[in-house]
Parts: structure tokens; sequence; C-alpha cells
């Protein structure tokens, strides 16, 4: 008769404490996907608004690559202020709103500029919206992909 157990001890199984990497995945897409959808109905009001149809950001295939990107990377930044940060609730309650008018501030310079054609007031205004529309979408996504911790660590 053997001594030896058939059954793994609880320590050679890695605790999982949150979604998988498909349901990461998914949510991540999901931001995309709402953050894209987002954009072209603030694009079409935005025209409707008198913008120029030339102005290049509302255009899907300037929004939609952006869009990628700033979900994309947000994830990563979101990741590891959840993985280094102490209290990551508290550090992103107000990293968010800070990255959000970083981003704006190139738009505003387009009221004073004329370094984007065709960039109007109606235009300009919808592509602010668009930076904060992306934003509600990808936070909204990154709470369900990696969610974080409410206890701060010490």
């Amino acid at each position: 008769m053997s001594t030896s157990s058939s059954h793994t001890p609880a320590s050679a199984h890695p605790v999982r404490t949150g979604p998988g990497r498909a349901a990461v995945a998914g949510w991540l897409i999901a931001g995309i996907v709402a953050g894209s959808v987002l954009n072209e109905i603030i694009a079409l009001l935005a025209r409707a608004a008198g913008a120029s149809e030339d102005f290049q950001p509302l255009q899907p295939g300037a929004f939609v690559s952006f869009t990628v990107i700033g979900v994309l990377v947000g994830a990563v930044g979101w990741a590891v202020v959840r993985r280094r940060s102490a209290d990551p609730r508290a550090l992103l309650s107000w990293l968010v709103p800070t990255v959000v008018i970083v981003s704006l501030v190139p738009d505003l310079l387009m009221f004073v500029s004329d370094y984007k054609p065709h960039a109007d007031a109606a235009g300009i205004i919808g592509l602010m919206a668009m930076h904060v529309a992306v934003a509600a979408a990808a936070v909204f996504a990154y709470q369900r992909a990696l969610p974080l911790n409410d206890t701060p660590r010490s």
C-alpha cells in the first residue's frame, strides 16, 4: 500500500484573484467598442452642430485607432497602479481625471493655433467630449477586467 497521496497540496495551485485572461480581454474589447460607438455618436453630433466634415479627428479611422491605443495604454497603467500602489483606488481617483485633463491640452491649443486643418469650435468641443467618453468607457471596463482590492496594503 502506498503512503503517497494523489491529492495535490493547495499551495501548488495558483489562486486567481480576478477575472481570467479571456474575461480581461473581453472587457477591454468591450471598452474599445463602447468608446468607439460613443465617439461616433459624438462625431455625428459635432458635425450636426457645424463641425467640418474634413476635421480628421472626427473620422472613424482616426478616433477608433486612438480609442484602441488609449484603452490599451490605460489598461497597462491601471494594472501597474493596481499591482504596485498601497491604495490603488485613492491613487486612481485623482490620476484618472488628471490624465483626462492633460489629454485635453492639445485640443484646447487648437482654439488658439491653426496647426490642425479644419479645426473649428464644434469639432474641437466634440473631440474633447470624445476624450471624456473614452475615459468613462475604459474605466468601466477596467473596473470589471482589473478590479481593485478595497483593502489598502501596508
